[in-house]
């Protein structure tokens, strides 16, 4: 694997503020973050959200990328994630992320200060396949940039042996009961371990890139169910779009994506070479987006 160029932290040399704005969804209070550039006084704004648990302080250099570039960037956390409320905690179900990023994407259009007529969805792995839905069910969002997407909860829960698929869902099954007992709570597995300990994502390299983002939460074993009834496509989607895939990445390979976006007369696909993680910190990957935005909203 050839060596790329990282995001890394450093003092910006431009100016742009940031601001803590909350929402509901679901009932629950959900908290972003607000990056504004100083110029322009009306700039586009970019609605960002992770995935796979993580929580938005993970895409922070990424938002402050985008405001030195004049965008305006609300980066969020989805219910039951960071310092988001909800139970239960990390839950990954693709109709709550949904609804998450909806509410977020009416919070934002309440702003003043941005250019809502130009607002890009950027998400990445389950995040990007959540806002690639949004996109579809609102025509007023401009362009999508889809990182890594998850195209199909099957890739995560069935990558696995045949034994240690009936173990995920059973422990699925025994998660959505548990659940309904407060005195008992959700039934957990580790978001990323090896193949010994039921995590959701078996693979050791996954944690390490995992553990050097954030801690390692512990997710219900119920999204497993979730996820394995899981799948969106690019069909829908009326703006244009710009599909950014790891040439490295087992949860959502390139050809597939690829392949998705064979037919979409407004897809970009970008392939670079990174892991599914290693795309979050890719500095050629947010050179070329903002190439891509750039294009877009002139």
């Amino acid at each position: 694997m050839s060596s790329r160029s990282r995001l890394v932290d450093r003092t910006s040399k431009f100016d742009y503020s940031r601001v803590t704005v909350t929402f509901e969804s679901g009932g629950d209070p959900c908290t972003g973050w607000l990056y504004r550039p100083d110029r322009p006084a009306d700039a586009p704004v970019v609605v960002m959200a992770g995935g796979l648990a993580l929580p938005r302080s993970v895409l922070r250099p990424l938002a402050e990328r985008f405001a030195e570039a004049g965008y305006a960037a609300f980066c969020f956390d989805y219910r039951g994630v960071g310092d988001s409320e909800g139970d239960p905690r990390g839950l990954l179900s693709p109709a709550r992320g949904v609804a998450d990023w909806e509410e977020a994407v009416a919070r934002v259009r309440e702003l003043d200060g941005v250019d809502t007529s130009r607002m890009v969805l950027w998400g990445h792995s389950l995040g990007g396949s959540y806002a690639l839905s949004a996109a579809a069910e609102d025509p007023r969002v401009r362009a999508v940039v889809a990182v890594a997407p998850v195209l199909s909860g099957k890739t995560l829960v069935r990558a696995r042996p045949l034994p240690d698929v009936v173990k995920a869902l059973a422990a699925g099954v025994r998660d959505t009961v548990q659940g309904k007992l407060p005195r008992l709570g959700p039934h957990t597995v580790p978001l990323a371990g090896d193949d010994t300990d039921g995590a959701f994502v078996p693979d050791t390299s996954f944690r390490g890139a995992y553990r050097r983002l954030t801690t390692i939460p512990d997710v219900p074993a119920r999204s497993f169910l979730a996820l394995s009834r899981y799948g969106v496509s690019l069909d829908g989607v009326t703006c244009p779009t710009l599909v950014v895939a790891g040439s490295y990445d087992d949860l959502s390979p390139a050809d597939a994506l690829a392949d998705a976006a064979t037919d979409h007369p407004d897809a970009t696909v970008l392939r670079v070479p990174a892991t599914h993680l290693g795309l979050l910190d890719d500095e050629g990957a947010l050179e070329h987006t903002l190439v891509f935005l750039d294009g877009v909203l002139g």
